[in-house]
């Protein structure tokens, strides 16, 4: 006899199941969580991780966590690779019109329709800050991670967060102080200090020689000395894990700083509900316009970019960087400044939600170009199999080819001598008649 089942224990598998398959979701959204968290304690606790805060997060994050991060890249792309991206002058061209040209002055015309609807609840250096976000490159260390994720071409995004930066050090200034001008309705937010742009030039210079290009280069030459020990240590203590934390670091040191400068209590909500809201718009548009740039439809196929080529220029060329950004916003308004909390909101925001936009991108872009991957190799081993038919095949098939034709001619011959036995028949016949 069985003993019945009670419904405590039916239901139980089916609730541990559903544990189990949350916690591993979870886990699998480690990064997001780990954002909130880190912003969190960016609100609760702002001296931290500021600029000249307790751990100096303007020394051990803005350059040792920015480090490594680059050198985790170069230990992982090969040397060849990196070269020959560098030569890919079509994605150049395309990642930074797009950065330099087109967002900037979608952000421009924004900000203006917003001053013209004359709206007295928005800040309207708030408007001074989503300009200057439009007009600084592209970030330095997200993409690089995003495109890893996303398996697109690092080796790009790399060298378009560098030739980026490098311009946007020459390019943002002069961009600002163009939206900014007397004609263009921001003269109120123009400064016109010009030593400060010596210092910002000197101060970015210094950023991307010691985080991007040093350990760029330590980390080539560690793979080109030890390939095989390299390969397992980035396997071993997974280090592409690594670099996600170090940019979780950046986010909050970013974060932190906004805080403790007070932007986000001097401001009203509905101009920081307003920046939220846009900003996901701006992320979304500018990934539409480069996803569109690198394979227009009205194009044929051979003159689109791969699908890792496009997503490496869909990351770039919609995201921006508070690495100069913020040293853009101190050294051109001063650090004393309370415009420099109020123009930093749009930007701090704008990093904060590119990425978390950018996490739930990610795996749409993973799954399209994987599905392209699977798609090439069962092409790739069907055009082997067709090519590589086996000799016995073919010998059977030229026996079948040939007993047919052997069938066909015997079918001739015995309908001739059909043909000769009824004459031989019809002989006598025609004799006895005779």
């Amino acid at each position: 006899m069985v003993a019945a089942t009670s419904p405590e224990r039916k239901d139980k598998p089916k609730a541990v199941n559903f544990l189990l398959k949350a916690f591993w979701f979870l886990v699998s959204e480690w990064f997001v969580i780990g954002m909130g968290v880190f912003i969190a304690l960016a609100y609760k606790f702002p001296t931290v991780a500021m600029n000249y805060g307790h751990i100096r997060a303007d020394i051990s994050i803005q350059y040792g966590a920015v480090a490594i991060i680059f050198l985790i890249s170069g230990l992982n792309i090969p040397r060849q690779k990196l070269l020959t991206q560098a030569a890919h002058w079509q994605a150049h061209i395309v990642t930074q019109v797009i950065s330099f040209l087109i967002t900037p002055s979608i952000a421009f015309g924004f900000a203006s329709a917003i001053r013209a609807s004359n709206n007295p609840n928005i800040n309207q250096w708030i408007l001074v800050g989503i300009i200057i976000t439009g007009c600084t490159p592209t970030t330095v260390s997200s993409n690089v991670v995003m495109t890893r994720e996303a398996k697109g071409n690092e080796s790009l995004s790399l060298i378009e967060v560098s030739v980026g930066n490098i311009m946007g050090a020459f390019i943002t200034p002069a961009l600002v102080q163009m939206f900014l001008s007397k004609h263009s309705g921001f003269a109120y937010g123009n400064p016109t200090n010009s030593i400060s742009l010596q210092s910002l030039y000197a101060r970015v210079m210094k950023q991307l020689g010691i985080g991007v290009f040093i350990p760029l280069f330590v980390g080539q030459v560690v793979q080109f000395v030890f390939p095989n020990q390299t390969k397992w240590v980035l396997t071993k203590f997974k280090l592409a894990k690594v670099g996600s934390f170090c940019l979780l670091l950046i986010i909050w040191s970013s974060f932190s700083n906004s805080f403790a400068s007070g932007a986000f209590e001097t401001v009203s909500h509905a101009s920081v509900i307003m920046v939220c809201f846009l900003n996901v718009g701006f992320y979304l548009l500018f990934t539409a316009i480069c996803f569109l740039a690198a394979r227009f439809p009205g194009l044929s196929e051979k003159y689109h970019f791969s699908r890792p080529d496009t997503v490496s220029i869909m990351l770039c060329g919609a995201a921006k960087t508070v690495a100069l950004g913020v040293p853009l916003i101190n050294a051109q308004y001063g650090s004393s400044s309370d415009a420099v909390g109020y123009t930093s909101i749009a930007l701090v925001l704008y990093q904060g939600e590119q990425i978390l936009v950018a996490q739930v991108l990610v795996p749409i872009f993973r799954g399209w170009i994987e599905r392209e991957i699977e798609a090439k190799k069962l092409q790739a081993q069907a055009d082997l199999e067709r090519k590589t038919v086996p000799e016995e095949d073919l010998s059977v098939e030229g026996q079948a080819v040939s007993d047919e034709k052997q069938h066909e001619s015997t079918s001739a011959s015995g309908y001739s001598s059909e043909t000769g036995e009824a004459s031989v028949v019809v002989g006598p016949e025609s004799t006895e008649k005779k």
